[in-house]
């Protein structure tokens, strides 16, 4: 048997580090486009002085965004007690259902960790909204295809 306790804590650092690329990412991207904008002399073409500026401004504004998401999405995550034995779909659950694993955490996707995939889904998404509550052998139909849930933790 799976020691599914591993299996959510390499979920959790994974979908983390995942996160706090994006940060990272996102916090490079502002003060390159900061920095643009700000060493953007102005030059007898006056709209494309200030068009680039836009342009540098709005960049900074996306990253701006991707930021706060990243921030967000981390500090949910964060509240996640993984290290709770669920006996229903809830925050924080690991879910195998027909041979898929599933945490339900933030909605990022498909994760390929240790050679094997997993979904990490919040309970938002479809697939969530239909787990939601759910208890061991519980059904639910996914795209024209029953399935069952065989275990949670």
């Amino acid at each position: 048997m799976k020691d599914f306790k591993k299996i959510k804590q390499m979920l959790f650092e994974h979908i983390l580090n995942s996160l706090d690329n994006k940060v990272t990412e996102a916090r490079t991207s502002m003060a390159s486009a900061k920095e643009s904008r700000d060493s953007d002399t102005k030059s007898s073409a006056g709209d494309k002085y200030e068009t680039g500026r836009a342009m540098m401004q709005q960049e900074m504004e996306k990253s701006e965004l991707q930021l706060n998401k990243a921030g967000a999405q981390i500090k949910e995550l964060q509240n996640l007690d993984i290290q709770k034995i669920h006996t229903k779909v809830e925050p924080g659950s690991l879910v195998i259902a027909n041979g898929d694993t599933y945490f339900i955490s933030i909605g990022i996707g498909k994760i390929i960790a240790e050679g094997n995939s997993y979904y990490a889904i919040s309970l938002a998404s479809p697939v969530g909204l239909q787990l939601k509550g759910k208890v061991k052998g519980d059904t639910i139909k996914l795209q024209d295809k029953q399935i069952v849930i065989d275990y949670i933790y």
